[in-house]
């Protein structure tokens, strides 16, 4: 039988500490001693004893007098904790989308929580103040932000918490991000509307895709109207209130006097309500209007008719954030952006322009 050993107060309070350090509970530096000490309701110097322990078991590095010790570099390096990851969408619905899924179900897979945060942006108003209330009160050891604003972007660019934007308008800010690059295959798309006769053209597309300017891909579909001549109106970006009743009187007002040829949809649901507007109105598809989505769907193979749209693989997209998730529970700073290959697919919903 092993001997049975007591341990002293010192080396219960090291013990504890350890324990502590390698669940993450600290990332640079150690409390100070007296702080420690008024939590664990200890005397201060068994806390120093404890510290001093550590530091000569090569957990801790001393700083200089009087300054808290530093978590051993080495150590930060190969260890790994495990995260609560919260994730924050536009609409929680998003939650169901196949990307999104295969997305929860390969961090769980890594050791990591996935927190559903009980509110989408949308719902919040896509306010700031709002979301950063609902943040603070969120436990969570890093954020994944799916199609988030700018505003909303630059709030957890200034905020202490790791975060990962997943689309949105990410662009030159400083945090991890990933998504298709649209821009160059939305514009080959609105080429090819246009050299099928094509002028006529609206993009559908969310408020925080097109104010206060248009993103990326919004831009591309504007420059690529206004290289074959065409100046760029309301009409073809227009604005609608972000509601299913503000987006079936767009569509309205849309047809009620110069119908477009052409329809560019943004996001599967809004495209799977355009089909349904189209033909409540008796409008084929693509005698009397051409369409094309800008999403990827896997509800797209089990078409008959082909679906024009934008293709992307979800798959590299998912293992980056995995990877980034990695590199945070090693206390790794990561705010790398990546794009993954986008393509215009042609298909059986775009034809030629109907003649006046």
């Amino acid at each position: 039988m092993q001997a049975f050993q007591l341990q002293s107060a010192i080396e219960q309070v090291a013990d504890y500490l350890s324990k502590k350090i390698n669940a993450g509970e600290w990332r640079d530096d150690m409390p100070g001693a007296q702080s420690l000490a008024a939590q664990l309701g200890v005397n201060h110097k068994t806390v120093d004893g404890a510290i001093a322990l550590l530091e000569r078991q090569g957990l801790l590095e001393g700083q200089g007098p009087r300054r808290r010790k530093k978590i051993a570099v080495l150590h930060k390096q190969t260890y790994r904790r495990s995260l609560t990851i919260a994730i924050l969408t536009s609409d929680l619905v998003d939650f169901r989308l196949d990307y999104m899924v295969e997305l929860q179900h390969e961090l769980a897979a890594s050791g990591h929580a996935v927190t559903h945060v009980t509110r989408s942006f949308t719902e919040l108003s896509l306010d700031p103040k709002r979301i950063a209330r609902m943040v603070k009160q969120t436990k969570a050891d890093a954020w994944i932000i799916l199609a988030g604003s700018r505003e909303i972007l630059e709030w957890f660019c200034g905020h202490h918490t790791p975060a990962f934007a997943l689309f949105g308008r990410r662009r030159g800010l400083r945090l991890a991000a990933a998504g298709p690059n649209k821009p160059p295959a939305l514009a080959a798309a609105t080429r090819t509307l246009m050299d099928l006769g094509h002028r006529r053209i609206s993009l559908l597309a969310r408020k925080r895709r097109r104010l206060p300017e248009p993103g990326a891909p919004e831009k591309a579909f504007l420059d690529a109207l206004e290289a074959h001549g065409i100046e760029p109106s309301p009409f073809h970006l227009p604005d609608w209130e972000e509601t299913v009743e503000g987006y079936h009187h767009c569509l309205e007002t849309l047809f009620r006097y110069t119908p477009p040829t052409a329809l560019i949809i943004d996001e599967m649901p809004f495209f799977v309500a355009t089909m349904q507007f189209l033909s409540d109105h008796q409008l084929r598809v693509p005698q009397d209007v051409s369409i094309i989505c800008t999403d990827s769907d896997p509800a797209f193979d089990w078409c008959h008719t082909t679906i024009a749209h934008l293709h992307w693989k979800s798959r590299p997209i998912v293992m980056r954030i995995v990877r980034w998730a990695k590199q945070i529970s090693q206390h790794k700073t990561d705010i790398k952006q990546t794009d993954t290959p986008c393509h215009f697919i042609p298909g059986a919903t775009i034809g030629p322009a109907v003649k006046p």
